[in-house]
């Protein structure tokens, strides 16, 4: 035992050395959460199981492959389906306060709409599950959508037939009746940008449609009406009794000016309208910021359209969407430089309304998704402007991670990465009194990333895919995250 535990301090002393020099020796407040988020379409597999419907990234990823890096899909991904129970124990043993996943939507309704039946065995999937978190003291944290659309909606047009509004709530509704006495945090939805303006606007994710500049808009809209209309329905009919809260995930880099010219730090502020306060500002204002309507109405019409391409909300809906949250979500990995863009975009697009070229600077460490570099202060002073712009509003840190090309259990990248953002979140909570409630890491294990398929690992724990059981690892960043949680500060 003695020479064990030698050899662990011997083994960690590089990256302890590595990660302590800067640090300060603070303490995570004791109502701070700590986590770890999966999605249902990454880890789950059982694609076709137990009547389970379609799901956009089922449909796409089945009839063009070729659009994932490696042409591979989640039909099985970590087999979490039928490994959900291991799952667990590698959460109870990391110790963590809550754990985050989604819950597919075509698993509870197969075909999608309101009133079409329920699978019952999904139903069940997700009790056992939520169950066996409890069983082990572990806070199950729902998301509610985490990108996979049913197919039979999108045939309908999906997020921009505003229809969907009323199918969501729906299946809402269903889940806060099957679990709502036993999940007290909920999530609608996971990062609009994603699965609107790539979904919708640029064709980079499923349903991979190329409506620039129209479709991502539309797609965000009827989110946000959603959104509003989940969180009333939620307030009026269960949170009494279920005592519950729900909020939703937004992603984002932090805008860094490039120079400290006037100029770049415009278009600094101008990238944080468009890629973050778009979003939340309806849900504390109520409406959308009046710039970002501006410009859009002024470039809608100087490209030859009739009205702003940017949809608008109806008094009812700024009524519905001011204050329908009881916390934000915040996922978060780097941080980009940023100037005003002579590049051409596309006309019309949100990159051309935004006009910012971002970049990264040379002597960042980019980790194995070229777009994510190791920039730690950046997240400080995101969270900062957070609580200037957004009025310091509950904020849980819902992502943030690394990621490798390999999967080796010494994977001193990733440790010392959660390290150095751990230690901006501690100096923005005692130095700058932001009001961050919790971290989640992304992710649990190396699970199916999208376009980048399995050649991108973000996890902490192996999964061995050539192993038709998926045999799970914890790798080295498991038990410094493990330590962390214990001792609740980075410094022994």
């Amino acid at each position: 035992m003695v020479l064990n535990l030698l050899w662990m301090f011997l083994k960690f002393l590089p990256i302890i050395t590595t990660a302590v020099q800067g640090l300060r020796n603070l303490t995570f407040p004791n109502n701070f959460k700590f986590g770890v988020a999966t999605s249902a379409y990454q880890i789950e597999g059982a694609w076709n199981e137990d009547g389970k419907g379609q799901s956009i990234w089922d449909h796409y990823l089945h009839k063009y492959p070729y659009l994932v890096k490696d042409k591979s899909n989640g039909d099985i991904a970590c087999d979490s389906y039928h490994k959900y129970k291991e799952d667990v124990k590698l959460l109870k043993d990391l110790g963590v306060d809550f754990y985050r996943f989604s819950i597919a939507w075509t698993r509870i309704i197969p075909m999608g709409y309101k009133d079409s039946g329920v699978s019952l065995e999904g139903i069940e999937y997700y009790n056992n599950l939520i169950d066996e978190l409890l069983a082990s003291d572990i806070e199950p944290y729902v998301t509610i959508f985490h990108w996979d659309t049913p197919k039979t909606l999108e045939e309908n047009g999906g997020w921009l037939n505003n229809s969907i509004v009323d199918h969501y709530v729906s299946y809402a509704r269903i889940l806060f009746e099957l679990y709502g006495d036993r999940v007290k945090h909920w999530l609608t939805f996971n990062e609009f940008s994603q699965f609107c303006e790539e979904g919708y606007s640029r064709a980079e994710k499923a349903p991979f449609k190329s409506l620039q500049g129209i479709g991502g808009y539309q797609c965000t809209h009827n989110a946000l009406i959603a959104h509003s209309r989940t969180y009333k329905m939620y307030v009026e009919e269960f949170k009494i009794s279920q005592k519950g809260f729900l909020g939703l995930s937004v992603d984002t880099a932090w805008a860094e000016p490039k120079t400290d010219s006037i100029l770049d730090k415009l278009a600094a502020e101008e990238e944080m309208l468009f890629s973050y306060f778009y979003y939340l500002h309806p849900l504390i204002f109520g409406d959308y910021p009046t710039l970002l309507k501006m410009k859009i109405s002024l470039k809608s019409s100087v490209q030859g359209f009739r009205t702003s391409r940017l949809p608008k909300f109806n008094e009812s809906e700024i009524e519905l969407l001011r204050g329908s949250f009881d916390f934000i979500g915040l996922n978060h990995y780097t941080t980009a430089l940023c100037s005003w863009s002579n590049q051409k975009f596309p006309v019309p697009s949100e990159l051309d309304d935004c006009g910012v070229k971002q970049s990264q600077n040379t002597t960042w460490k980019i980790s194995a998704a070229p777009w994510l570099a190791e920039v730690p202060w950046g997240l400080r002073k995101l969270l900062v402007w957070i609580k200037e712009k957004l009025n310091n509003p509950p904020l849980l840190i819902t992502e943030n991670g690394w990621a490798t090309t390999d999967s080796n259990l010494d994977d001193n990248d990733r440790m010392n990465y959660h390290t150095k953002y751990l230690s901006e979140v501690l100096k923005a909570i005692h130095d700058d009194d932001c009001n961050v409630i919790g971290y989640t890491a992304w992710t649990l294990m190396d699970n199916f990333e999208w376009m980048s398929g399995y050649g991108e690992k973000f996890g902490l724990v192996q999964v061995d895919l050539t192993s038709t059981n998926r045999t799970r690892t914890p790798k080295d960043s498991f038990f410094l995250y493990q330590k962390i949680i214990r001792n609740r500060k980075l410094i022994e």
